[in-house]
């Protein structure tokens, strides 16, 4: 049996604002087949996750203008919704994939992007009608399996979460974004050795990106191995977007005082029950 962090108080509430924090983004992110997420996200020149703010901020500005001059255009209006979730700008990311909706009602690509437009502004609910809206029963799509999943760890149901998880398994064996989704479901749980399980077997997988790395540095961040924490959110990017990952590691690891708090029970003795 894995073992579930349950005592102390401080450690399991900087856990679950850490996991909760970063719940939206693992079930909203995503890029075609490597993703952290699980809605395909539409292509671009540069993905929106490897810009600097800088960067994101000047190419919102000439998305915005194009989007204006042709609100209906998918690829465009999909493409401006997710540079503005990549920027925290979810409300506005919303009110576009929300227009795209009523244009497209039964688009499952719109449907789709709109229920992870809903998930990133924090309407679970009606995110999971959106997806279930846009999944073809006798042709599931593995990638909205696992984002009904992720949706349903949010809303505290993460036995149904994981039984999607193993499903989309099934149609998309060792499929990366899946089994991060997994391993964020016992994150989510205090279940970190478990969580670390599967973050581990997707980082090794072909084609896991940057977001899946990122997850499995916070739970070795949590289990208290700073240093290794910091190595793997590091690896195999420019020293800029190292750094800047780093900072979001720290960062994520602050909350309720959440790193000191971390490297403090590290020293003690552990307490189950």
């Amino acid at each position: 049996m894995p073992v579930v962090f349950k005592g102390r108080n401080a450690r399991r509430n900087a856990l679950s604002a850490v996991a909760l924090a970063l719940a939206v983004s693992v079930s909203a992110c995503a890029h075609d087949n490597t993703t952290t997420g699980s809605i395909t996200r539409a292509s671009s020149s540069a993905p929106v996750d490897d810009l600097s703010s800088q960067q994101l901020d000047t190419a919102l500005v000439g998305m915005g203008k194009r989007y204006a001059a042709d609100p209906d255009n998918k690829s465009l209006a999909t493409g401006y919704a997710d540079a503005l979730q990549a920027a925290g700008r979810t409300d506005q990311s919303l009110a576009v994939m929300r227009k795209l909706a009523i244009a497209y009602p039964k688009d499952r690509q719109v449907l789709a992007a709109y229920g992870k437009a809903l998930a990133a502004d924090g309407q679970l609910d009606q995110a999971l009608d959106a997806i279930r809206r846009a999944q073809t029963p006798e042709y599931p799509d593995w990638r909205l399996v696992s984002a009904e999943g992720a949706i349903l760890d949010q809303l505290d149901k993460p036995d149904e979460a994981r039984a999607l998880y193993q499903k989309a398994l099934m149609l998309k064996p060792n499929e990366p974004s899946v089994l991060s989704n997994y391993g964020m479901s016992y994150l989510l749980k205090g279940d970190l050795k478990t969580a670390e399980s599967y973050l581990r077997k997707a980082a090794a997988q072909p084609g896991a990106d940057s977001r899946v790395r990122q997850n499995l540095a916070l739970v070795v961040g949590l289990e208290g191995r700073f240093d290794e924490a910091e190595k793997i959110a590091s690896a195999e990017l420019s020293p800029d977007q190292a750094a800047a990952n780093v900072a979001y590691l720290r960062s994520m690891l602050s909350q309720q005082n959440a790193w000191k708090q971390l490297k403090a029970d590290k020293k003690a003795p552990q307490k189950a029950g």
